[in-house]
């Protein structure tokens, strides 16, 4: 176990009891938390089976698929619905599955905030996903079912190095996985974040498909690829390559949609656009989850959507919380669970001797809640509370912090590392609210200089401010939920519009 600055050696313990899926079935049960492979095995499947029996498609001269029907037979007695009619909410809810990748956590708290928005009333919720993280939530008012993901440090280490995300084997199994659970609960309404895996499981088991993504990967948006911190990065340094990043990257993102383009070929569906932009928004909708004036796209179709930030926060608040002072120039620094420590320790006390009040979360549960050189120190904070207590919040620059910040109206140093990180970034840092630092470059005094610059400009505070007004008036939990209704509670025909 490491020693520094916030990480002390502590007693013996064990992680809290977490879900372990069983062979067979979809109920949950209390089992230790165990880093080894999940009992159930990926499970026989047949390329064509659930195609031939539940999905029937019509293709267009360009060969994509333009509309589905969903099997209406019945489930334990109760009365499946067809989306094209009116759902009799006296005998039925609708049933809504959220499938996510659990590779970081951010993905995981957007969908248990989305979920969380839909009345219990006309919405059946499961939410199915890896259970790594699942410890940090309250007990969550729908069940939860694990599935796999690839590990944490798998999915980084390939993400630092432009290796391809997934592998065909890591897809395939996936896929299998998605299957066994929409074939065993049979869905209304599958909804995905980042799980790449349902743009073949959802089509082949009949169930209309959403996926939830941000803006800055959309086709229709207009990003500048500023070139992350990788190997060519840190031997030629970044004005080098990001001349070497411009040329290669067409060629490395269509490497990424490689193995999703050989599982849809295998079963029978047409190849998705060889780029990240198409792989990571393919779904029968595409909603984003930031604000147009902040991320703008272009001549976007009508089944992609803007339904507004996701801004999550859980946990409770440390002991020493109490004793923050309240006119104390203040920082909230976390590099989330996909940013470098060593680097939220530098910000740290470069900041501390500065005399500003620190607030660090170190996502690391080997962290001790404590108070050491003046730095506030716990494991995870209540990210929307420290923010609106601070006047700057240094990240990773990934959007779930970035919004947390925004939301209360704080100016964002964005220290990032990996693309995602930069094209958030990138696009808060052109709006005014905030500033960027990369990574593989970042020193204590190059942040001290720029904390001094954004603390004298007030223009900062004013966009972060007007990026917090239209936030409030943006209403994503009401949006998601109209949306949802639409699909669902008014019967409208669901069709898929040609890409």
């Amino acid at each position: 176990m490491r020693q520094d600055l916030f990480h002390e050696r502590s007693p013996d313990r064990t992680r809290s009891e977490e879900f372990q899926v069983p062979r067979s079935g979809l109920s949950p049960i209390r089992a230790p938390y165990t880093e080894e492979p999940f009992p159930y095995g990926a499970g026989h499947c047949p390329d064509h089976t659930y195609g031939n029996q539940q999905l029937s498609r019509r293709r267009d001269m360009s060969g994509l698929i333009r509309n589905f029907n969903i099997s209406s037979s019945p489930v334990q007695n109760t009365p499946r619905t067809q989306l094209t009619s009116t759902i009799d909410q006296n005998l039925h809810r609708s049933r809504v599955l959220f499938l996510v990748e659990s590779v970081t956590l951010a993905h995981l708290a957007r969908a248990v905030t989305l979920a969380q928005s839909l009345d219990p009333a006309l919405y059946e919720v499961r939410l199915v996903c890896d259970p790594r993280y699942l410890a940090l939530f309250d007990e969550l008012e729908f069940p939860v079912h694990p599935i796999r993901s690839i590990k944490s440090n798998v999915f980084h280490d390939r993400l630092a190095n432009g290796d391809p995300l997934y592998t065909t084997a890591d897809l395939r199994q996936y896929i299998q996985e998605d299957l066994r659970v929409m074939t065993e609960w049979k869905p209304d309404l599958v909804i995905g974040d980042f799980r790449l895996s349902l743009s073949v499981s959802a089509r082949l088991a009949g169930v209309p498909y959403v996926t939830v993504t941000n803006a800055y990967w959309s086709p229709y948006a207009r990003p500048h690829f500023l070139v992350p911190e990788l190997p060519i990065t840190e031997r030629f340094g970044p004005w080098v390559a990001q001349g070497l990043f411009n040329l290669i990257r067409p060629v490395v993102f269509a490497q990424q949609a490689y193995a999703l383009n050989r599982l849809r070929r295998d079963y029978g569906l047409p190849a998705v656009r060889y780029d990240l932009a198409h792989t990571f928004s393919e779904a029968d909708y595409t909603l984003y989850t930031d604000l147009p004036q902040l991320i703008p796209t272009v001549h976007l179709p009508s089944h992609h959507c803007y339904v507004g930030p996701v801004v999550w926060s859980f946990g409770e608040p440390p002991p020493w919380w109490s004793c923050l002072r309240e006119n104390a120039r203040t920082v909230y620094v976390t590099m989330g669970t996909s940013g470098r420590a060593d680097v939220a320790q530098m910000v740290a006390r470069a900041l501390a001797r500065m005399g500003w009040q620190v607030l660090m979360a170190t996502a690391d549960d080997t962290t001790i809640a404590g108070v050491k050189d003046g730095v506030y120190v716990a494991n995870y904070l209540p990210g929307t509370s420290a923010a609106r207590m601070a006047d700057l919040v240094v990240c990773n620059g990934g959007s779930a912090t970035v919004y947390q910040a925004l939301a209360a109206g704080t100016p964002v140093l964005g220290i990032p590392m990996n693309l995602d990180q930069y094209l958030m970034m990138d696009y808060t840092r052109r709006f005014g609210a905030g500033e960027m630092i990369r990574a593989g470059m970042a020193t204590d005094e190059l942040v001290t200089r720029t904390v001094r610059r954004m603390v004298e400009s007030g223009q900062y505070n004013t966009r972060a401010a007007h990026v917090r007004d239209q936030i409030g008036h943006y209403r994503t939990r009401e949006r998601f939920q109209t949306f949802v209704e639409g699909l669902l509670q008014e019967g409208k025909t669901f069709t898929v519009v040609p890409r």
